[in-house]
């Protein structure tokens, strides 16, 4: 397992757009399907990522927490699935259901999606704004497995609860860290 930070996708950067199946439904999924005239959160997550296990109950709480107010969610896998068989579209549909999804989880077998966002971890975490411009990149907040810093999810609801009411995002954001995309060769 190697620790790599996000690249820090430029602020403002429009969402790339994309079209790609959903492990839960069955169904094709478009940002246009996702998207929210309010906030829209893309993440790109996977199934053995031990990251992204320590997040996953924080995940959902921030889901069930802002769905409602209007935000639009998604999680994306970009591994390859080869080398990393247990984060294949078979088992991230069991793995939704297990951790509790309440979004589309879709998977990104090309890698073109997780490439057009410069993603580089799971976990990575992207806030658009309505006009789908990008306001946040980062972190969820700043605890990770084995620091000791309880899970909160301070920085991306700080981030959400600024889009929603209005007001510009802060401009000092940390970078998300966790496993390196698995990446084909």
């Amino acid at each position: 397992m190697a620790f790599i930070e996000s690249n820090m996708l430029p602020l403002g950067t429009k969402a790339p757009d994309f079209k790609l199946p959903d492990t839960v439904s069955g169904q094709e999924i478009s940002l246009d399907d996702i998207k929210s005239d309010k906030a829209t959160l893309i993440m790109f997550l996977c199934n053995h990522c031990p990251y992204v296990i320590h997040v996953n109950e924080e995940i959902v709480r921030i889901v069930n927490d802002y769905k409602s107010k209007g935000v639009g969610f998604v999680g994306i896998s970009s591994n390859d699935v080869i080398n990393y068989p247990q984060d294949g579209p078979d088992k991230m549909k069991i793995h939704a259901e297990e951790v509790g999804y309440d979004f589309p989880y879709l998977y990104d077998e090309t890698q073109e999606i997780a490439k057009a966002y410069d993603a580089a971890c799971t976990p990575d975490f992207y806030i658009f704004d309505g006009e789908m411009k990008l306001v946040y990149r980062g972190r969820i907040d700043g605890s990770r497995p084995k620091n000791d810093i309880p899970l909160s999810g301070e920085d991306l609801r700080a981030a959400l609860d600024a889009v929603l009411a209005g007001d510009a995002v802060t401009e000092k954001q940390y970078p998300s860290g966790g496993c390196n995309i698995k990446w084909k060769n």
